[in-house]
């Protein structure tokens, strides 16, 4: 069919008269087509062009070539060309000869718009006559494919950016902010650029890029993508656009991540874009790396890291996409030893390839792939690297594989610096090593025991507590979720499952280590299932599993647990006394446990056991860190059920562990079983001294330790069948902090009723508090003052009787004298009172 063609002529450059207008145009198109059309044909002359050009200057100055797609689904596909101004007349303006193409129907021969750029039959005045279609081009390949291939080369810095950049343009929708703008010197390269895009993407991409190969409106542009001149890239780029500079210096990257732009500008400086019709033959989207990658590098050309990993990838995915002659030259080309820029991810994607074609291919193809995978996990460190199967290798390729990786795997389980060495280094040095047929057998003794000592400090931080942080446990820590397991966790299941000689060595040596730091070892079961469900004991093992289920179930209470978790051992502590260990570091890791628990813990074992296990000094830190749960007859918190319970458990202590105590702690519990002794027996004499010198040897004390045992002294000595010795010897020590203790106790309200009921105990308290009143600079002050603040009131509230009686017992108790000073010491408080009722009568009167 014949296309209606149009001519246009614009207004001359500085002419405010004239104005654009078509100078024929063909049937069948409306006003309301031209009216969409003339704007698209309008174009402005560069800066600085002469009044009066020469040919040559008219020549060079820029053809707009358009292509846009119109409003009812019509194409418009135009070449504009500057000529001089009709009658000789000085000034240059456009013409643009242009055709419409109705919509649904394709140009003719199904040739691509931008293929019409150089067609012979554009031209540049409005004809008489008919003239020929400028798209009916003549068979063969078309003028604008002639090349391309130099021009892919010349702009081989750009290549991959602007064409990541006509990718994007090129979807159903198109790519937000404004048109992709190429600065080229000369129109023809802009439609190169174009032919480019033609040749590179799918066929349905390409023809959604609408164009104009000039304009010096960039900003106002509704085309996908326009060519602008040098001198007004500055004003496309201040708009906002994507601008490629193509005329400039080349920039420093390219294709911004885009690795099927990246692939497909190899392809373009290779010379071989038949590629891309080869490429969109196998499956995979329109734009995916992969496809194109495996083409190339089938056909021999050398691609990056990145685009050698799509292709790996791709034929993973895929691979019965390939036939095995493709198949072979991907393997080649991958483990190419010319390759030395491999990434982690290219040997991820080179494991996955080798899985898929295990078994589907000769070994002999899969060969290089398994040396290639070894290699790097040997070498590169690459802890990811999926390693193959013991039979991937057969006949020399193993063998040379192992000849040339051997040495260098013994040396680095052998060397010194592996105390450093991280976990998944050494569980894929001993899967290698397996794999090879390394002989590791005088090694590995060594080599599992530093394994095992690494897996629980490599799962978890040290020191957190199985219950704390994580979730509700007996210490009534409410946490997180201790985690998924660790990344080399995997790998080490494997290891395990793969050799019984490491698995039953590396779980003997865990079970062996539990007992010191077990913890850390029940933190890295809970992330890591062990299978250790087979026929070795592992009782420690056994413990750590369980405690987690067990604190769970038995919420608060730890004695339960603590049962529950040395059950699950199968062993008694009196075969095995280390199992107590574990046991309590489990239930017990960050605290010391309760007095209670404690006594618990002493009478469910021996104190031999205790002893081999060394669990007793946390007995120890039970009995002194212990606060007592009642206040005590003296209104302070050092006495009652807790501090009994302490003081008995102190007591036991020292004699179940009399060699192991000592220093401080020694001293800790000597002090609890003075206490007791003060409180309910006869201790040895020298109370007072006894009671210092403790608190000395006991340095850093406890406040509550030191409390405890000042109070059952001076509650003692407040007594009244305290021996006067005792007594002398307290208040001669002029001990501050002892006599501010006696203080506290004789104020309190059970000396104080005792003294109003109990005229032989006042009658005591007033010997002893007027017996020394020159013993040091503490005692007098305070004796005064009890006197005075205590036992005044006291005696205020005795009856007459009372008082006498109290009077008789100073003097049977004491002499003829101190009854003298009580009564004077009595009267002096009844003219008190009596002055101050007079006084009070005179002030109402």
């Amino acid at each position: 069919m014949s296309l209606a063609q149009m001519h246009y002529a614009s207004a001359a450059p500085g002419d405010q008269e004239a104005e654009g207008r078509f100078t024929a145009v063909g049937p069948g198109v409306s006003g309301t087509l031209l009216a969409e059309i003339e704007p698209l044909l309008r174009h402005g002359l560069p800066e600085g062009v002469a009044e009066r050009p020469t040919d040559g200057e008219l020549r060079s100055l820029p053809q707009p070539f358009t292509y846009a797609v119109l409003a009812d689904g019509g194409r418009l596909v135009a070449r504009s060309a500057a000529v001089r101004e009709t009658g000789g007349g000085p000034g240059v303006r456009f013409h643009a000869h242009a055709v419409h193409v109705p919509p649904g129907v394709p140009l003719p021969d199904d040739r691509m718009a931008v293929e019409a750029w150089r067609s012979p039959h554009w031209v540049a005045a409005t004809p008489g006559g008919p003239v020929p279609d400028p798209l009916s081009l003549p068979p063969g390949p078309a003028a604008v494919s002639e090349g391309l291939d130099d021009f892919a080369v010349s702009r081989g810095p750009w290549l991959a950016a602007v064409l990541a950049d006509l990718r994007r343009a090129s979807g159903v929708e198109p790519a937000g902010g404004g048109p992709v703008v190429l600065v080229e010197r000369q129109c023809a390269d802009v439609a190169r650029w174009l032919g480019l895009a033609s040749a590179t993407l799918p066929r349905a991409y390409a023809e959604r890029l609408t164009f104009t190969t000039y304009t010096r409106r960039p900003g106002s542009s509704t085309l996908r993508v326009v060519g602008v001149r040098p001198e007004d890239a500055e004003a496309a780029r201040s708009a906002g656009l994507r601008v490629h500079l193509c005329a400039g210096p080349p920039p420093a990257v390219g294709g911004a991540g885009d690795v099927w732009a990246v692939t497909a500008a190899r392809v373009w400086r290779s010379r071989s874009p038949e590629l891309f019709d080869v490429a969109r033959e196998l499956p995979g989207e329109p734009f995916a790396a992969g496809p194109l990658a495996v083409t190339a590098l089938c056909a021999g050309i050398t691609l990056g890291p990145d685009e050698r990993s799509a292709a790996a990838g791709w034929a993973a995915d895929r691979p019965y996409a390939l036939d095995a002659q493709r198949t072979a030259r991907l393997v080649e080309a991958l483990t190419s030893p010319a390759v030395d820029d491999r990434t982690g991810a290219e040997f991820d994607a080179v494991g996955r390839l080798f899985g898929a074609l295990e078994g589907r291919c000769l070994a002999s193809v899969t060969a290089p792939l398994a040396a290639m995978l070894v290699t790097e996990a040997v070498r590169g460190g690459n802890g990811s690297v999926e390693l193959p199967h013991r039979d991937a290798f057969t006949g020399p390729e193993g063998a040379a594989v192992a000849e040339r990786l051997g040495p260098e795997i013994l040396n680095e389980l052998g060397g010194g610096a592996a105390g450093t060495r991280p976990v998944a280094r050494t569980v894929q040095l001993l899967r290698v090593a397996r794999l090879l047929g390394v002989d590791t057998a005088e090694l590995l003794p060594e080599v599992v025991a530093r394994l095992a000592s690494a897996l629980p400090a490599e799962t978890v931080g040290c020191g957190e507590p199985v219950d704390g942080s994580r979730r509700e446990g007996p210490s009534g820590g409410a946490g997180a979720d201790p985690g998924g397991p660790p990344d080399f966790a995997p790998a080490l299941l494997e290891l395990l499952d793969e050799q019984f000689e490491v698995r039953t060595a590396l779980l003997g040596a865990l079970d062996r280590l539990a007992p010191d730091d077990p913890g850390a070892v029940a933190r890295f079961l809970e992330r890591v299932t062990l299978p250790f469900t087979g026929t070795q004991a592992l009782p420690h093992l056994r413990m750590c599993a369980e405690a987690p289920g067990a604190m769970a179930a038995q919420g608060g209470d730890r004695a339960a647990v603590w049962r529950r978790v040395l059950r699950s051992a199968g062993l008694s502590p009196f075969a095995e006394p280390l199992v107590l260990r574990t046991a309590v570091g489990l239930v017990w890791e960050d605290r010391a446990p309760s007095v209670e628990e404690a006594r618990m813990l002493l009478e469910a074992a021996t104190s031999d056991a205790h002893r081999a296990a060394g669990t007793w000094a946390r007995l120890v830190d039970a009995a002194l860190g212990a606060s007592a749960a009642e206040p005590s007859a003296a209104g302070s918190p050092a006495d009652g059920p807790a501090a009994d319970e302490a003081a008995a458990l102190a007591h036991d202590l020292l004699r179940g562990f009399p060699e192991e105590i000592g220093g401080r702690e020694r001293a800790g519990l000597l002090l609890l079983d003075l206490a007791r002794e003060l409180r309910t027996g006869a201790p040895d004499p020298g109370w007072t001294e006894t009671v210092r010198a403790l608190c000395a040897r006991a340095e850093p004390v406890g406040p509550a330790l030191r409390e405890r045992a000042h109070t059952a002294l001076v509650e003692r000595l407040l007594a009244p069948d305290r021996p006067g010795a005792e007594l002398y010897a307290f208040v001669h020590a002029d001990d501050a902090e002892l006599v501010a203790a006696y203080d506290r106790a004789a104020r309190t309200e059970t000396v104080r009723a005792r003294l109003r009921t109990q005229p032989a105990y006042a009658a005591d308290c007033f010997t002893v508090w007027t017996a020394h009143p020159h013993a040091g600079t503490a005692w007098p002050p305070v004796a005064a003052a009890l006197l005075a603040e205590v036992l005044r009131p006291a005696v205020r509230a005795m009856s007459a009787e009372e008082v006498a009686e109290v009077e008789a017992t100073v003097g049977r108790t004491g002499s003829s004298g101190r009854a003298g000073a009580f009564r004077a010491w009595n009267r002096s408080s009844a003219l008190g009172r009596l002055g101050r009722r007079i006084a009070g009568r005179v002030r109402r009167g």
